[in-house]
């Protein structure tokens, strides 16, 4: 009897039954969509890590002395590792379009505001634009992060190709 069970038990499996949210098309998304991150307040060992992955050894990012010298509070997180904080996967955002996903084509971005190890950011990216090109069609995000300060620290944009329904 409990070979049968578990012979149910396999029939039954379905991997789509283990999405975080129903998958939508490109169709079903709408200009105005937010997806926001969980908050992340950075710390020394974060700007540690970045600097060995980067290996931008520069002395604005690890050196109080000189930044301070040079007109900062404090070292400075490096630009692309705040920007990093815009990844789509820190969101909802690629589980929402499940399958139909093809590629992440290009970003923009400008930094507003330094930021320090201590800061707390609150990424988020809102749908600005849906472009439909035949089989494909182009969302458009603008990104954004604020600190703990409500301040912009940094904004930009995003553009992801997916696959419509005449794909």
């Amino acid at each position: 009897m409990q070979t049968t069970n578990q012979s149910n038990a396999e029939k039954s499996f379905d991997p789509n039954d283990f999405l975080i949210v129903p998958a939508r098309s490109f169709e079903d998304l709408q200009v105005g969509e937010i997806f926001r991150a969980p908050s992340r307040t950075l710390t020394d060992a974060h700007s540690a890590a970045f600097q060995t992955v980067s290996c931008d050894n520069h002395p604005v990012h690890y050196d109080n002395v000189w930044a301070q010298k040079h007109g900062h509070k404090a070292p400075v997180v490096h630009g692309l590792q705040v920007l990093a904080f815009t990844a789509p996967g820190a969101t909802m955002f690629p589980h929402v379009i499940g399958e139909v996903f093809i590629a992440f084509t290009e970003l923009n971005c400008k930094f507003l505001k330094e930021v320090n190890s201590g800061d707390t950011l609150y990424p988020a990216i809102r749908i600005i634009s849906l472009t439909p090109q035949g089989a494909t069609g182009i969302v458009e995000t603008e990104a954004t992060i604020h600190n703990q300060n409500g301040e912009l620290v940094l904004t930009g944009t995003h553009k992801y190709l997916l696959k419509t329904a005449a794909n």
